[in-house]
């Protein structure tokens, strides 16, 4: 249980909350476990099967307290709020700012920087950590390019110009991305990103992973009133959560590339567990799903520092601390929307 600004997170999945003297008390196994005050809180999201009480739920609803429920692995469920006009006018000013191209780009230009530079540290790691195992010419100008790539995003000035800058540098990271694969080699080698469907046993992890992040971002911005499918730098389509999909530029090399390749280089995974089908798609079997979720929740719960924020949270929560802070500058609370720089 952690509160990071206003904002109760509850990630112990047997976890069971309630509403004791003004206070949310988190219980395990029938035990107390921890409380804190109620009026000190603006949302509660909570992640687990056990739930909470109907007097919490009334309180939250009096006080227009968002409480959020959300599965284990971050899908999002349903949530509790009380007098909406809070969200209304928040959603408003989404809507505004996304139909205005300047303020739209203005977003979406933090949201691509903050890829750029993940993506570029994900190379430089490599070259630091394994410079005998990789190629560290072609990965430093890889991250030359990319270098460049978010020297040029802070340029540009409308979208369809940094869309063909994170397309470019989309394409230099993935023609890179097999150096990075240190172990079993022959079985994980990757060539090229293929998406519907994925043709490898790499894509096939990439493509559940992304599935998963998606998901995360999509609840980040349901827990904090915004709406997930009207995005910045993604443009509308039914059924797209096109907000989602902007968050998780910044978060799919940290979280979701690094995962897949601590996975294969970890031997984690292995070859026999892929379903290679007729038309050349490829699946993982159950029981390589169930070592990725297994391991996608313990990776979860390991602590990082915001890079912004500057408190510790687990790496689940990244995605919510930065709906937060896209929420707060909507509402102009900062100058702007700061991006998730991981190094």
């Amino acid at each position: 249980m952690r509160k990071l600004r206003n904002t109760l997170y509850v990630t112990s999945p047997d976890g069971y909350l309630s509403l004791e003297d003004g206070n949310v008390v988190l219980k395990r196994d029938q035990e107390e476990d921890r409380r804190v005050l109620l009026v000190n809180l603006e949302a509660i999201v909570t992640f687990g099967r056990k739930g909470a009480s109907s007097a919490l739920m009334s309180a939250c609803a009096e006080r227009d307290i968002s409480l959020s429920f959300m599965t284990a692995y971050g899908e999002f469920l349903a949530r509790v709020t009380g007098p909406v006009k809070g969200n209304v006018i928040l959603r408003r000013e989404q809507y505004r700012i996304a139909d205005d191209p300047a303020g739209s780009v203005g977003i979406a230009r933090n949201f691509i920087i903050g890829k750029l530079h993940n993506s570029k540290w994900i190379i430089e790691r490599a070259i630091r950590d394994h410079p005998m195992q990789v190629d560290a010419d072609k990965l430093r100008r890889a991250s030359a390019m990319l270098g460049d790539s978010m020297d040029a995003a802070k340029e540009a000035a409308d979208s369809g110009r940094l869309r063909g800058i994170e397309g470019q540098a989309a394409s230099a990271y993935f023609a890179v991305f097999d150096e990075l694969i240190l172990q079993q080699k022959e079985a994980f080698s990757f060539t090229t990103r293929s998406r519907r469907p994925p043709l490898d046993n790499v894509n096939a992890m990439l493509s559940f992973a992304y599935r998963l992040l998606e998901g995360m971002c999509a609840s980040a911005f349901e827990t904090v009133g915004l709406d997930p499918y009207v995005g910045f730098f993604h443009t509308d389509r039914p059924g797209r959560a096109s907000l989602a999909l902007d968050l998780m530029e910044e978060f799919r090399g940290v979280m979701a590339d690094r995962f897949v390749l601590t996975l294969v280089n970890k031997r984690l995974v292995n070859p026999d567990g892929f379903d290679h089908r007729e038309n050349g798609s490829v699946r993982m079997t159950d029981d390589t799903r169930n070592v990725f979720l297994s391991e996608w929740r313990k990776r979860d719960t390991e602590s990082i520092t915001h890079p912004f924020l500057e408190e510790k949270i687990q790496w689940g929560l990244a995605p919510f601390a930065q709906a937060q802070l896209l929420a707060r500058y909507i509402r102009g609370d900062v100058d702007a929307y700061p991006p998730f720089f991981w190094k």
